[in-house]
């Protein structure tokens, strides 16, 4: 079967190749740079995405995935046919000088903190991630920035030409989703030369279509937890089994403190490819004998990501026989769960310049609005949530006291999608003692046809708003154990009044009347922020929005209210809709 799909891999080659009237070597060398751009006057940004929109969704990617993930050999091998016949091979990718990141929770903040440490010592930096918030072009980043519409538009429709004039009838034409931007990434990367690539895993690490790299420079692996169980597995041993396989044999490996089982898994992974895995010392090791550490996003979690950024970065330099790397203290050899421990060494100017300028949207992040306060943290797992709300929690009893009469209002804003269990979630949010809990799907609006970046085909809209149903009905029954007050009047509707945006008006005797479902992200917002966002001011707030009965004594709690504090979790998608309307400027 392999020597058949080597044939296979090395006919595509020699076609695509011959097609140009240039050798193998040659294309791949090029890559995409030998291909014209089209000149269609239709294919701008939007049409580009809309097309890349219609390819295999993410849903049935995963689907796939499942199936096959008992021969991760054979996924890997496809991504490597859809890479030559893009015009790469996969030695090509040795060039990127790649930083291999996975884990559970904090991989994206690891990953935007080692970028912007490398960055301030002048490199040019390449950035993989996922999911976007606002718009896709988010996932494929240069020197910290989005590339532009331009650029990937262009790069978009040379990769996507290109693989439809090698397809034949052997292979399926067009990669999914996730694995044609992971294309078009390391394309990106090649042509525009950047000094290194720091590329986060989608999903798990062993059977991931970015593990076709052969030779990163260092790989690392943020906190371990719970995610993605009907892909990865249910225990967070199995997962970590999943993480390790980007470890590559000579390659450093750096983690972060795990629990004992998770651990011992990736240390006997390791072992067993043969790859140097270390353990990071703490932040505040690193913090001994010099000042403390400034780290510009918010969050006591964010100190273990930051400290992996820090290894991951040192090493890199390092390897890369770059200055300047970091003086490394008197040795402190010794072992901890029988992982050898990483060095200990003094942050250098430019790391802690790079580590106090990071910026990663949507995670921890905080709005300030007139008296509208929005954190925002795309947390989705339970160890995620569990450190969203001790972040939400101090920052609330670090605030400034407002100068107003009205009272302070907490307001919970959530979504959860996939296999993740909401009821858990919820219940984790509890202690924040919220006075209205509103949930609504991942939509801006009711109607995403107008902006591409919004459309998602993996659900329908039926499908979504019956599940924040759901999500309402788990937070009323926590609220009945919770034996909260009911802090809801109802006033009876007014004869005649306008037909009520939102979902589900339930008689107060079978619904908690201190939650809310909203059929759109836009809706939702309108709601709670009753006009008052400065920002945020929605040109018609539509008819009956604010006028349905068991929303109107909230809304007009919401109007006098002195401050109100709105975290918006459960989900980076609904994390990224509200930032989209929150902060126009993302979408320009």
């Amino acid at each position: 079967m392999s020597r058949a799909r080597n044939h296979l891999r090395a006919a595509l080659s020699l076609a695509a190749a011959s097609a140009r009237g240039v050798t193998t070597q040659v294309a791949a060398q090029r890559g995409l740079s030998a291909w014209p751009v089209p000149q269609e006057p239709s294919m701008e940004y939007q049409d580009a995405v809309r097309m890349l929109n219609t390819l295999q969704t993410n849903a049935g990617y995963l689907e796939q995935v499942k199936r096959q993930r008992g021969d991760p050999q054979t996924q890997l091998e496809a991504m490597e046919l859809y890479l030559a016949r893009s015009g790469l091979q996969v030695e090509d990718l040795d060039r990127l000088n790649i930083i291999h990141v996975t884990g559970t929770k904090g991989k994206g903040s690891t990953c935007a903190f080692t970028e912007c440490i490398l960055r301030n010592y002048g490199l040019k930096t390449g950035f993989f991630s996922s999911p976007h918030l606002v718009q896709v072009r988010e996932r494929i980043r240069i020197n910290g920035q989005p590339i532009s519409p331009e650029l990937f538009t262009k790069y978009f429709w040379r990769l996507y030409h290109r693989l439809e004039e090698t397809k034949d009838g052997s292979c399926v034409s067009m990669p999914p989703y996730f694995r044609f931007l992971t294309l078009m990434a390391f394309h990106v990367f090649l042509q525009e030369k950047v000094d290194l690539a720091v590329v986060e895993v989608g999903i798990g690490g062993a059977y991931d279509c970015t593990n076709i790299i052969r030779k990163p420079v260092v790989c690392g692996v943020s906190s371990l937890g719970i995610d993605h169980t009907s892909l990865l597995g249910d225990t967070v041993e199995k997962i970590a089994w999943q993480k390790g396989g980007i470890f590559k044999r000579g390659v450093p490996a750096f983690t972060v403190l795990q629990p004992e089982g998770p651990l011992a898994v990736l240390r006997d992974r390791a072992q067993q490819i043969s790859c140097p895995l270390y353990l990071c010392p703490t932040l505040e090791a690193l913090e001994e004998g010099g000042p403390p550490l400034a780290l510009g996003l918010e969050g006591e979690h964010q100190r273990s990501n930051a400290a992996l950024a820090l290894q991951l970065a040192h090493c890199w330099l390092q390897r890369q026989d770059r200055h300047g790397a970091g003086e490394l203290k008197a040795s402190r050899p010794g072992l901890l769960w029988q992982l050898p421990l990483a060095p200990v060494f003094q942050p250098t100017s430019h790391m802690r310049l790079g580590l106090r300028n990071t910026e990663w949207p949507g995670r921890t992040q905080v709005l300030r609005r007139g008296p509208l306060t929005w954190y925002l943290d795309g947390a989705h797992t339970p160890s995620s949530v569990q450190a969203c709300v001790r972040w939400f929690r101090q920052a609330l009893q670090g605030r400034e006291r407002p100068s107003g009469s009205g009272p302070e209002v907490r307001v919970l804003l959530f979504n959860a999608t996939g296999d993740r269990d909401p009821a858990a979630l919820l219940k984790l949010l509890q202690p924040c003692q919220f006075d209205y809990a509103v949930f609504c799907p991942n939509l801006t609006e009711v109607s995403s046809t107008g902006n591409a970046d919004q459309q998602n085909f993996t659900v329908t809209l039926d499908q979504v708003l019956l599940r924040c149903l759901e999500h309402q009905q788990h937070w009323n029954h926590l609220d009945k154990e919770q034996a909260t007050p009911d802090l809801w009047s109802a006033p009876s509707p007014e004869p005649g009044g306008p037909t009520s945006l939102l979902l589900a008006p339930h008689p107060p005797h079978t619904c908690s009347a201190s939650s809310l479902v909203f059929s759109c992200i836009s809706h939702a917002l309108q709601w709670i922020s009753q006009g008052r966002d400065p920002v945020f001011q929605p040109p018609t707030p539509p008819k009956g929005l604010l006028t349905h009965p068991v929303a109107h004594s909230g809304a007009s709690v919401l109007h006098e209210a002195a401050a109100i504090h709105v975290l918006v979790t459960g989900s980076l998608h609904l994390v990224g809709g509200v930032l989209k309307l929150l902060e126009p400027a993302l979408s320009q």
